[in-house]
């Protein structure tokens, strides 16, 4: 099998629907251009997002192929598009009304609103582990997998947990190469509770936490590096991306670790 990039998804909106893109641009922060640029805040300036606010699941979000307008749906209220980010006012109050709650929605288009700021790079999993991960629970697909996970580069050609091979047991990066960026794997992803619930209706599913972890201990590559685990509900790597803004990663590019 031959390593390759197999999908981009990016979040434009942090905690709404991700939207799947043919290539994305590499920001100077390195981030990637699009991903979590914008976010939802409560009137104590907190985070409004699915960890916290199960109700966000129910909120869906499309993108204009150039991210430039959203349009957002939620019963029973009308989809109504707006203009990004030209519009977040009324964005807001639409929300707002969705989530019967004041909201804030904020910009940061230099470097996003990233769950792990010191590892502010695209998260990485594999199309095989996500397969793996839908064969554990009776009626999950591989589409609502990679919904629930949310990560933004999809490996193809790889078998599952193939990533787990991008952080190392000294804590010290493992670079590798997609088509023109090189990137630096850091650690596995710790999971929140988002992963537990249906990503379109926020239901829990029964067990979800605890079936993973134990299949994910049971599944964990003979060679990894079991000492970056303090617990096992862990998925997919997080990295970084040193001084590479304008390179951009595209569909279809090769991988190269080392």
């Amino acid at each position: 099998m031959t390593p390759y990039l197999a999908h981009i998804n990016l979040f434009p909106i942090k905690s709404l629907d991700g939207v799947a893109v043919p290539e994305a641009a590499v920001l100077a922060s390195g981030a990637l251009q699009g991903d979590r640029t914008y976010a939802l805040f409560d009137t104590q300036g907190r985070f409004i997002h699915a960890k916290r606010t199960a109700a966000i699941h129910r909120l869906r979000a499309s993108y204009s192929e150039d991210l430039t307008t959203v349009t957002c749906a939620a019963d029973p209220l009308d989809a109504a598009s707006f203009q990004l980010p030209g519009d977040l006012e009324a964005l807001a109050a639409w929300l707002g009304q969705a989530l019967q709650q004041p909201v804030t929605v904020k910009t940061n288009a230099d470097l996003g609103f990233p769950d792990d700021t010191a590892a502010a790079g695209p998260t990485v999993i594999s199309t095989a582990t996500l397969e793996t991960v839908a064969s554990w629970y009776p009626g999950l697909t591989l589409e609502e997998v990679r919904r629930r996970f949310r990560s933004n580069l999809e490996m193809g050609g790889v078998p599952p947990f193939w990533e787990d091979r991008l952080f190392s047991a000294s804590g010290d990066p493992v670079p590798f190469t997609l088509g023109e960026v090189v990137l630096e794997g850091i650690n596995p992803c710790q999971r929140c509770p988002v992963p537990t619930r249906d990503a379109l209706t926020g239901e829990t599913t029964p067990d979800f936490q605890r079936m993973f972890t134990e299949q994910r201990r049971a599944t964990l590559p003979p060679w990894v590096a079991v000492n970056r685990f303090n617990h096992f509900y862990r998925l997919g790597v997080n990295t970084v991306i040193r001084q590479q803004g304008g390179k951009r990663l595209r569909v279809g590019d090769g991988v190269r670790v080392g």
